[in-house]
């Protein structure tokens, strides 16, 4: 007889006295303790209803003729009866009780293990995946809070130096301008003139005194001026190498853009593309301050070397005015924002009080230093030419821009009237410079240099130095007006 609940024959067989039913005991007792109630039937079910099945013992008799008793038996055949007692064993089950079927029953259990095993290897697979993800989501959890942390620290110190640099208010040139202050565009409650134009400080009749008297003074010292002793030969400037080099801004792209020198102290201000400008020690080696605060690169630097002044002109439409204090440190005191398009050219007035600043915007801004107003913005004729470089005249009464056109202007600064232009160059004009003598300018374009003389208003010579794909970035004159430097992809100097 087989238990009700596995099927197998019990070991320790009992019989319930409601039902009557077979169990194996320790199967029985177990659903009994979890449900109290019969398995089969499903009649409340206890263990005093129970009752354990006694089995008795199996007699085995085996007869078989012995022959090795004979010499106690005296030769005789007699049978021999073994009587063997036996405890009753558990029977094998029908699919084990042969080859075939022994033989099936493992290759169910091999399966099942296959099965087992196959099922544990797609659960690692798994749990693999998940803790791979896992992994990569802390990986770019850990970046982002990285650059967080980055972004908050740089944000921060952006703040700290914006409240450092925040510009002093100025005060009021006259009662009609009381709104406008460092430069920053007028409140849309500012009276406007005709054409919609904002109305602006004009350049009074004291300031035009002031250029005028200016100009009168460096007229008489130009005519009594002779070449210094002191200005270097030309098989001195055979002679002139490479120092030092000195990578001053963070950048992959050629980092220079702009540069000026303050004679007085040998320091060397430098404008980057990394929206940044650099002070340099050229005697120590070392760098003195980093001004920090365009939003992109700078265009322009020229220092104003008698008030400890610093000018820079950006791609994000301003200019800063840099005040240097007695730690050696320079702060920003003003942010100029007349501009429309970029600012590609800073120059200063022969005064040091005064500066122009010339723009994509088709505009030039005359600029008071101390207070940081424009006193006027001049635009130009035709509309259509953004200015890429501009320079004041020795004198200080003329100024002159250079064009995305190719061509050059001349200006009376008094009037704000242009009063000549050349033509001739080819792509936009780099850089201005008028010779110390007053007669000559000096432009630089992507065809190479040209040389115009200002009392005839013409082209007198040309220099194209560099093929097509080189342009030609910068020209100057020395301060006696004896040499004349040219730069594109090297320096080469001319007298």
């Amino acid at each position: 007889m087989n238990c009700s609940i596995s099927g197998e024959v019990p070991e320790e067989p009992v019989v319930s006295k409601q039902s009557g039913l077979l169990y194996e005991k320790r199967l029985i007792e177990r659903h009994i303790a979890d449900y109290g109630k019969c398995p089969v039937t499903g009649e409340p079910l206890i263990m005093d209803d129970i009752v354990p099945v006694k089995t008795g013992k199996v007699i085995l008799l085996l007869v078989f003729p012995c022959k090795c008793l004979l010499p106690l038996l005296l030769y005789k055949r007699i049978s021999l009866f073994l009587w063997c007692f036996m405890q009753i064993v558990k029977p094998r089950s029908l699919t084990a009780a042969s080859i075939p079927g022994m033989l099936g029953m493992f290759q169910n259990e091999w399966d099942a293990l296959m099965l087992s095993n196959f099922a544990l290897e797609q659960q690692l697979h798994t749990a693999r995946q998940e803790l791979s993800h896992a992994l990569y989501q802390h990986d770019a959890a850990c970046r982002v809070i990285a650059r967080l942390k980055k972004e908050r620290d740089e944000a921060r110190s952006l703040l700290a130096q914006a409240e450092r640099q925040a510009p002093l208010p100025a005060p009021a040139v006259t009662a009609n301008v009381s709104a406008l202050s460092n430069g920053k565009r007028a409140a849309e409650d500012v009276d406007m003139g005709h054409g919609a134009k904002r109305m602006r400080p004009v350049i009074s009749d004291s300031i035009i005194a002031d250029l005028t008297e200016c100009n009168a003074a460096l007229s008489q010292q130009r005519k009594k001026r002779q070449i210094p002793p002191t200005l270097a030969p030309i098989n001195a400037l055979e002679r002139y190498t490479q120092l030092s080099s000195h990578p001053l801004h963070k950048t992959n792209k050629p980092g220079i853009t702009s540069i000026d020198i303050n004679l007085s102290k040998d320091i060397v201000a430098t404008g980057g593309i990394d929206s940044s400008a650099i002070l340099f020690d050229r005697t120590s080696g070392e760098i003195l301050s980093t001004l920090s605060g365009h939003s992109k690169k700078v265009t322009s630097v020229r220092f104003v070397a008698q008030n400890d002044v610093l000018l820079s002109g950006s791609a994000d439409k301003t200019v800063r005015i840099w005040l240097g204090s007695e730690d050696g440190n320079y702060d920003c005191r003003h942010i100029l924002k007349d501009h429309t398009a970029e600012v590609q050219a800073v120059t200063v007035h022969a005064t040091n009080n005064y500066f122009v600043t010339a723009s994509l915007d088709t505009t030039w801004c005359f600029y008071d230093l101390s207070s940081g107003f424009c006193l006027t913005q001049v635009e130009d004729p035709s509309n259509s030419m953004g200015y890429t470089s501009a320079a004041f005249h020795p004198d200080g009464l003329i100024l002159g821009t250079g064009t995305t056109r190719a061509t050059v202007r001349i200006w009376d600064v008094k009037s704000r009237v242009n009063v000549a232009n050349f033509d001739g160059h080819s792509g936009a004009v780099t850089a201005i410079s008028f010779s110390e003598n007053g007669y000559f300018l000096a432009t630089a374009a992507h065809d190479g240099v040209k040389l115009w003389d200002l009392r005839k208003l013409k082209n007198f010579r040309s220099f194209e130095l560099y093929d097509q794909n080189t342009p030609t970035n910068s020209v100057d004159f020395d301060h006696s007006g004896s040499y004349l430097a040219i730069a594109g992809s090297d320096i080469r100097t001319f007298q």
